[in-house]
């Protein structure tokens, strides 16, 4: 009975939503390096959407890659080499797509955010599951990655552009897709669901009401680091080329 009212709200909602660029800046870079301890660097990918990309802020130092890779230097003591590679718009399946056009350098941990466009794009659970599960075993495969951690989906239910009952279907919506992710996760050795608490409103949000803004990304980036501290990746594989 809600579609009508849900397909007016959404076409509405598409049509008044701010056109927003993704952060600048250089999209690899290290933390740590020449510190006073010797330990190899921690190599980071970071995949996925617009939010991966840090649309909402002027500079990837003030996104999710930049406060990831700082925290994660501190958490760990080891100086980290990241890289960047996410494009507004993509769903699971699109991240993988644009992955294996322009492959990243291998990594000991790759961590992907995605899923709120698979949500926006009503991909079903089982599939957006497939997509992932197609990722995480590429990415393993390949040798570009020794652990893939997937974010949890962020709580949309919370996101100030979106009107009710749009809102509240949605979340619902994202919050059975990570609850999936988090059952699929959970019976891999290699693949992690990297799930933590943050709540969103307008004053932590971008000024377009859908993306996050610096202050949100601070408490992602920090909150996947000591995610990614808890994985045990050790030192470098050294089967896998630099």
């Amino acid at each position: 009975m809600l579609a009508p009212v849900l397909v007016a709200q959404a076409l509405r909602t598409r049509r008044r939503a701010l056109v927003m660029p993704e952060a600048g800046g250089e999209r690899r870079g290290g933390v740590g390096a020449g510190a006073a301890d010797s330990a190899a660097p921690l190599r980071v990918l970071i995949a996925g959407d617009s939010s991966t990309a840090g649309v909402g802020v002027s500079s990837q130092d003030l996104a999710v890659a930049g406060h990831l890779a700082r925290a994660l230097y501190a958490v760990t003591g080891r100086p980290v080499a990241w890289t960047l590679r996410a494009r507004s718009g993509l769903t699971t399946r699109g991240v993988h797509s644009m992955l294996e056009r322009d492959p990243p350098p291998p990594a000991d941990v790759a961590i992907v955010i995605s899923g709120v466009n698979d949500v926006v794009d009503q991909v079903t659970i089982r599939r957006a599951i497939a997509h992932r599960a197609a990722l995480a075993d590429w990415l393993l495969g390949q040798g570009l990655a020794r652990h893939v951690a997937f974010a949890q989906l962020p709580p949309v239910h919370q996101f100030p552009l979106l009107p009710e009952p749009l809102r509240r279907v949605l979340g619902d919506d994202a919050r059975r897709h990570d609850a999936a992710l988090a059952r699929w996760a959970a019976t891999r050795v290699d693949v992690s669901h990297a799930a933590f608490h943050v709540e969103l409103d307008a004053a932590g949000m971008a000024v377009d009401g859908f993306h996050p803004g610096e202050a949100v990304y601070r408490v992602c980036g920090e909150a996947l680091a000591a995610h990614v501290s808890t994985i045990g990746l050790g030192r470098p594989d050294p089967s896998i080329a630099t």
